[in-house]
């Protein structure tokens, strides 16, 4: 390759797994407030498809703009290069993770170099490898975000309340659906670092995995309907969304709360009949925050499960996979 050039995937078009292109591109500089970063492992997460294909599931007022070719990504671990003048509290050869640029689309993480803003990490935690560090930014502050501290001043794109998390404790239930996946699979052991009892719902496949994270109870919803199965809970996180969501309604309490992190489809008049809330929020970068998670990770009071990796050239393969869903944990291409 010519000096300066990297490799990377990027989109010249949306579609499927097969647009993805392994492509040489220049190693980018980083500007003010960025260090440059050698990419060790990247996360792969939900809204890397979306940009894939184009964003045609989410409503048209929310899609944020981009200009193909765009490399995709926002989740990465490895090791800083070159820091701007301005940058304090990173050094040359810090090992460090994070979401960058979240929520645009300009996160550029798909890649062997990347140009990031120095707010957006963290230290990459001692005791975990780069790949399960680059598992953790998207998902852990999704999960963080929405259940521990919002940590920003924005509300989410679907409703105009700004999300309050519900403070949890040993009197709370707390039921997650998708509980195997990215977000509930830290969900999961957020709440149970906060004392809360958990309600996981999956998969059969996943139950041994779930309990051996903590879940004191397991659903199986290809056996059983979580809403007659149980019933008053404190709070659902459900991370599937769609227009099943609001069947979730029916395990809560009055006084309850639903926190969608997909869009769901509600009936407000349903919601107030049932005395319950639904809210929700978008995730944000946040580089300290991340640093706490990344001390729970330190600690091994939460840990990153990793579905399966692919190498950055094989970045097909790996959209491939997220297609087929039941994904345990998370997907993660890694970098040499």
């Amino acid at each position: 390759m010519p000096p300066d050039t990297m490799r990377a995937i990027r989109l010249h078009e949306h579609g499927g797994p097969e647009v993805l292109r392994y492509d040489v591109v220049p190693i980018p500089e980083p500007g003010p407030g960025e260090v440059l970063v050698r990419v060790h492992a990247v996360g792969i997460n939900p809204p890397d498809w979306y940009l894939r294909d184009g964003m045609s599931n989410l409503p048209p007022e929310t899609r944020p703009k981009f200009d193909l070719p765009v490399i995709p990504g926002t989740d990465l671990s490895g090791v800083i290069e070159a820091v701007a003048a301005d940058v304090d509290g990173f050094s040359v050869g810090d090992e460090v993770f994070g979401l960058l640029r979240f929520p645009s689309f300009d996160g550029a993480a798909y890649a062997e170099y990347v140009a990031a803003p120095a707010a957006d990490l963290a230290l990459k935690p001692a005791g975990v490898d780069h790949v399960h560090a680059a598992g953790a930014p998207m998902a852990g502050l999704t999960a963080w975000q929405f259940l521990i501290e919002l940590g920003h001043d924005h509300s989410s794109p679907f409703q105009a309340a700004k999300h309050r998390p519900v403070p949890l404790d040993t009197d709370v239930t707390v039921l997650i659906n998708g509980a195997a996946g990215g977000v509930g699979h830290f969900a999961l052991q957020l709440a149970k670092w906060k004392g809360a009892r958990v309600i996981a719902v999956a998969s059969g496949a996943h139950e041994a995995f779930l309990r051996e994270l903590g879940a004191d109870e397991f659903i199986d919803y290809t056996k059983s309907r979580p809403e007659e199965a149980v019933h008053d809970v404190d709070l659902v996180l459900d991370t599937v969304g769609g227009p099943d969501s609001r069947r979730f309604l029916h395990t809560l309490k009055r006084g309850g709360s639903q926190f969608p992190v997909f869009f769901g489809e509600f009936d407000e008049k349903e919601t107030a009949r049932l005395g319950v809330t639904v809210s929700g929020t978008q995730v944000r970068s946040s580089g300290a925050q991340l640093a706490e998670l990344g001390r729970l990770l330190d600690k091994g009071t939460v840990r990153v499960a990793i579905d399966s990796t692919y190498p950055l050239a094989d970045a097909r393969a790996a959209h491939e996979r997220a297609s087929r869903g039941h994904i345990q944990g998370k997907l993660v291409l890694t970098v040499a």
